[in-house]
């Protein structure tokens, strides 16, 4: 164990007073990462973070190890002084919302992943090498849109608060038809104009807890990124369960939206009314709308991706 030189409590008191700093000391006890990892991970600038490392570093509670050019901050228990050790033991089980830690870990372990892949491309090694090869040859998207293709060919989609229509667009040329439904007019404009080619869309403005739909007239019915816009997200799952029919196979509802967060200005920035869904909300949610067989499935996180992270989660009526 390294041998400290004493440092003044009210010098660590004063570099643990910022909630990014204790955030950052966080986030790399349970990870080392260098400087571009950790802005990727907490989304702050690599200066902002450079600039409270170096206030932790001088306090004594970070490590830094150089590999090559590259630079790696941890926090490690027997490198830290005894004062720093229980001035830290002290505030670290406060340190961070829950929300956001998790939030953190998400992305750190995607950085860590992206790691991996980009350090066995460069030693050779064929699976990372392939991973990029293939994207700068076909982009990053097929995968996800090939797998449409297991659609029924004969089903009828329903494309729930579709906006500007991209989720229309991916579906129409899998399905039968696709009804997307939007209270927005403008939003319905640009999604008419996106897929004015496509003869199997056919548009409603409405809102999604009324579509005006039939009851049993549709096979799946898609909610992207739509609940946490809407003030009573189990009245569009309901109005979902009431259009949706299982006589051909389907009978199957899809949600895609945010992780519980706790970013509250996305409340007043973007009019989001409620901040993401837990596994036990989303749960409940599709229950008491009348879904069994459910599902909730965190996506894998893209580094690059400033948002929250996202989930995945289905639910079958009953035949």
């Amino acid at each position: 164990m390294k041998q400290h030189a004493p440092i003044p409590v009210t010098d660590l008191l004063g570099a643990m007073s910022d909630a990014t700093r204790l955030r950052l000391l966080r986030l790399i006890e349970s990870h080392e990462l260098s400087v571009g990892e950790i802005a990727l991970v907490t989304q702050l600038p690599q200066s902002t973070v450079s600039r409270h490392l170096k206030v932790l570093a001088d306090a004594g509670l970070v490590s830094r190890r150089s590999e090559g050019t590259a630079s790696y901050f941890s926090v490690m228990q027997d490198d830290l002084g005894p004062e720093a050790r229980g001035v830290w033991a002290a505030v670290r089980g406060r340190a961070v919302a829950s929300a956001e830690r998790a939030e953190d870990d998400r992305r750190a372990r995607a950085v860590l992943e992206q790691r991996r892949t980009d350090s066995s491309a460069f030693f050779g090694a064929l699976g990372g090498g392939w991973d990029s090869l293939r994207t700068d040859l076909f982009g990053p998207r097929f995968t996800g849109l090939a797998m449409l293709a297991l659609l029924q060919r004969d089903w009828t989609a329903l494309d729930l608060g579709c906006g500007t229509g991209s989720v229309s667009e991916a579906l129409a040329p899998h399905v039968e038809r696709v009804h997307a439904v939007d209270v927005s007019g403008p939003m319905m404009t640009a999604a008419r104009q996106r897929l004015k080619n496509a003869k199997n869309v056919v548009f409603t403005e409405a809102p999604a807890e009324a579509t005006g739909l039939r009851a049993g007239a549709v096979d799946a019915a898609l909610c992207v990124l739509l609940l946490h816009h809407v003030d009573e997200p189990i009245a569009v799952l309901r109005e979902a369960r009431r259009v949706l029919r299982s006589s051909r196979g389907g009978g199957v509802v899809l949600v895609v939206d945010t992780i519980a967060h706790d970013r509250e200005e996305y409340k007043r920035t973007m009019g989001h009314k409620h901040l993401g869904f837990s596994r036990k909300d989303m749960s409940s949610l599709l229950s008491a709308s009348g879904f069994v067989d459910i599902r909730y499935s965190p996506l894998p996180v893209e580094p690059e991706a400033k948002g929250p992270g996202l989930f995945a989660a289905t639910g079958r009526i009953e035949g």
